[in-house]
């Protein structure tokens, strides 16, 4: 039994079942990843192999003692680079941050501390978080799982690199512009954005406004993606606009079905969203198989003048990004020259930012939220890519235009991941199909309704039985 082979669920079993032995299931984790690793350069800040063991081996002595921390016990994992781990430093790829050693652990990590992990370092993402490509200048690029010579996607690139490749069970990561969903669907995994306020973010240095960025679960099948929420999620008082509806189960039965489920398909929302050839045609295939096990699956459009949405999008994005850039900016000896051209846009387009237009961009959002609950009437799921381009060259920081129109913005080519965001709503990339070059996939991103993660998954599990080995495929280690 190699345990590279096994997703966490399974992994978690065979552990507890005594048929491996925490050392084994590191020997095998490590032994992959200094095999792969140097070029997939997924995993960053890998701890050393010695004290990873030693944890490894305590763990074991715990079970035979008849104890166990969780469902986690004794399972490997590494952290997003945005998120808190003691020991790590939190450098959000930026060599200004090289040594931010961070006091306390995310509340999140802390959750996956708690039921058994073994953290072994963090995961790789672009500098500050910022585009869908993960490169930086402190630990350089990562590569698509499928394909070295494109892009993994972001900002939580390495994460489903690392999944994808068998170098974890398991991953988490975080999301702002589809960084759960771009490179999950990217890598042929499963992301889920979980709804707004299920994963509290703490510590933060402001916990009110600061919403459109979420943690949440990366996993290679839905069960494992559920019971990773499951341990992440929870209201917590320092979190005030965390949900407080007592921890429902969002693992969803292993034979959940599709049918009578409502899909409303906004596909390129009429036109508006550029679109690579090919991505439509492999996400309708998706929902086709999606309609023979039962969906009803009807095409839709948004309903809401899509330009609206952007420009809200715009200015709250830029609102809650200057802070972070302002602070690094504000570290000793740094200078703009130390930070990325798209981090310094989205600081500069702030400086001129005032209050009315705040509000106003408020309002749009909210108006643009209750449209959604009118939608959702009708519907139980809403559908697009979970990308518009197929993964683009490694060397390329982003695409500058897609289907024959320039994109104006580091950003617009990932335009089609903000209406979840932007209304709070848990969505997930779910793996959709392949290029017809067989080398880079795609993710079909399925919305739900408010706090309906449960349901989400239902969802999605119903999907999986449905993909049949689709979904088994892996990428081929070079």
């Amino acid at each position: 039994m190699n345990p590279t082979d096994l997703d966490a669920q399974a992994l978690s079993q065979a552990i507890h079942a005594r048929q491996l032995s925490c050392r084994e299931v590191m020997q095998a984790c490590l032994a992959r990843i200094h095999a792969l690793n140097p070029k997939a350069n997924a995993i960053v800040n890998l701890a050393d192999d010695d004290a990873l063991l030693k944890q490894a081996d305590e763990r074991d002595a715990m079970l035979a003692r008849g104890q166990t921390m969780g469902w986690l016990h004794g399972v490997p994992l590494a952290i997003k680079d945005t998120g808190h781990a003691m020991g790590f430093a939190t450098s959000f790829g930026s060599p200004l941050l090289k040594n931010a050693m961070p006091a306390a652990d995310s509340l999140y990590v802390a959750r996956m501390k708690a039921a058994g992990c073994i953290v072994i370092g963090k995961t790789n993402m672009p500098e500050f978080g910022l585009g869908s490509n993960t490169y930086n200048p402190l630990f350089g690029a990562t590569p698509n799982a499928w394909d070295h010579s494109v892009s993994a996607g972001g900002s939580s690139g390495g994460a489903a690199v690392a999944l994808a490749l068998r170098l974890l069970p398991l991953a988490d990561g975080s999301d702002f512009m589809g960084s759960l969903r771009n490179p999950a669907g990217w890598n042929h995994v499963f992301g889920l954005r979980p709804s707004q306020g299920r994963v509290p973010a703490w510590p933060k240095p402001e916990v009110f406004v600061s919403q459109l960025a979420t943690d949440g679960p990366m996993a290679r099948s839905v069960q494992d993606l559920a019971l990773l929420l499951q341990t992440q999620a929870g209201h917590d008082p320092r979190v005030p606009l965390s949900i407080n509806d007592g921890r429902p189960a969002f693992v969803p039965p292993a034979d959940a079905s599709a049918r009578g489920l409502r899909i409303g398909w906004l596909g390129d929302l009429g036109g508006h969203l550029a679109m690579d050839d090919g991505v439509l045609a492999v996400c309708e295939q998706a929902l086709q198989r999606l309609a023979g096990g039962g969906a009803i699956v009807e095409p839709t459009a948004l309903g809401f003048d899509a330009d609206t949405v952007w420009q809200s999008w715009l200015l709250w994005r830029r609102a809650l990004v200057a802070p972070a850039i302002a602070a690094a900016l504000a570290l000793p000896g740094a200078s703009r020259e130390q930070i990325k051209p798209e981090a310094l846009w989205e600081h500069d387009q702030a400086q001129g930012l005032n209050f009315n237009d705040f509000m106003r961009a408020a309002q749009q959002r909210s108006a643009f939220y209750a449209h959604l609950l009118r939608l959702f009437e009708r519907f139980d799921l809403l559908a697009l890519p979970s990308a518009q381009v197929w993964p683009f060259a490694l060397e390329q920081t982003w695409p500058r235009q897609v289907a024959g129109r320039t994109m104006d913005s580091y950003h617009r080519w990932m335009e089609v991941t903000i209406y979840a965001t932007l209304a709070g709503l848990p969505a997930i990339s779910v793996p959709a199909g392949f290029h017809a070059n067989g080398r880079w996939p795609m993710g079909l991103q399925l919305i739900g309704r408010p706090q309906a993660d449960a349901a989400l998954l239902h969802a999605a599990q119903a999907w999986q039985n449905l993909a049949g080995s689709l979904i088994t495929r892996r990428p081929e280690p070079t």
